[in-house]
């Protein structure tokens, strides 16, 4: 991967996520950017700091029924529900064309059993082109009832434990917000084992079409994404950040530039643009040359001198 170097006269925008270079803070949010060639005539790919793409599941999944997607006040409803064309697939249709990006390639993965989770693992660990797995743990385990992997500590870890354990790739947890105490999610899963956190994932949330009463989703519920959890993402993002080690990647409502600088500022070393893709495909290459501009205009070494600088009174 061609990194800028810190005498070119555009600014140094480059962070680390543990082992994980990437030329600039700016990734992209899974399931909110495909497989990144749906994108490829609307966005320089080659200038994002890193695509993550569309969750992958051990076997294919097909979805919930529609209605699947219902916009809501400042924000979005959506219970797709982790449709992907599974892993065997995926290695063999999509690969090729990410292989050719020039920016690292996190795969998402899911799964129902901590079996799953290491299964999949083994399967991407020695696929050339993968740079780093995200690990979504919002998923129900179907052998405890149900309860999500990621809103019980001692589970989180367990999957983070099961992956860490049969591949060397960097391993990206992603966190539910969901949870009564967001940072003891994180401290769990960081003594697992992860080699950064990413926060966060949607809330629950739901819609009612009070005309005829039903809900708007044919799931009931789903995920609630945009700028509506913002301050709830951004809270989350500066309290983990002071209490973990690793990197954390911030996650919520992003959709500009001010927004991602808020993020770095509350401690995360890179950020994902999710629902914003949907609204404006540029969105996250606007947001690097925002960065970039800002890092200029504050007269700063690079944008590493950004990171948790919060001041509170």
């Amino acid at each position: 991967m061609e990194i800028l170097k810190a005498h070119d006269p555009y600014p140094d925008l480059r962070v680390n996520i543990g082992s994980l270079q990437l030329q600039n803070p700016v990734m992209t949010a899974s399931g909110t950017f495909g497989y990144a060639r749906e994108f490829e005539n609307l966005v320089n790919l080659h200038r994002l700091g890193g695509v993550i793409v569309k969750g992958i599941s051990l076997l294919p999944r097909a979805g919930n029924p529609p209605p699947r997607i219902v916009e809501t006040s400042s924000g979005m409803l959506n219970a797709i529900g982790l449709q992907n064309v599974g892993v065997t697939r995926f290695i063999k249709e999509k690969i090729p064309y990410l292989r050719g990006l020039n920016v690292p390639v996190v795969v998402n993965i899911l799964g129902d059993t901590i079996e799953e989770y290491q299964e999949i693992t083994k399967q991407l660990s020695d696929v050339e082109g993968i740079a780093a797995l995200e690990v979504n743990i919002s998923c129900p385990n179907v052998k405890k009832g149900g309860v999500a992997f990621g809103t019980v500590p001692h589970m989180a870890a367990a999957v983070t434990e099961a992956v860490k354990s049969v591949s060397s790739l960097p391993v990206m947890v992603k966190l539910s917000p969901n949870v009564s105490d967001i940072v003891e999610m994180a401290l769990s899963v960081e003594r697992a084992g992860a080699d950064s956190l990413s926060l966060i994932n949607t809330l629950i949330g739901m819609a009612i079409d009070v005309k005829t009463k039903k809900p708007k989703l044919a799931n009931v519920i789903g995920g609630l994404s945009g700028p509506a959890i913002k301050p709830v993402a951004l809270r989350m993002v500066y309290q983990v950040a002071q209490r973990v080690s690793i990197p954390v990647i911030g996650i919520g409502g992003i959709d500009n530039m001010e927004d991602a600088l808020e993020f770095l500022i509350a401690g995360a070393s890179a950020i994902q643009v999710g629902t914003a893709n949907f609204i404006n495909p540029r969105i996250s290459e606007d947001i690097v040359d925002g960065i970039g501009e800002y890092v200029k205009d504050q007269q700063l070494g690079s944008v590493r001198e950004l990171i948790g600088t919060l001041e509170v009174d």
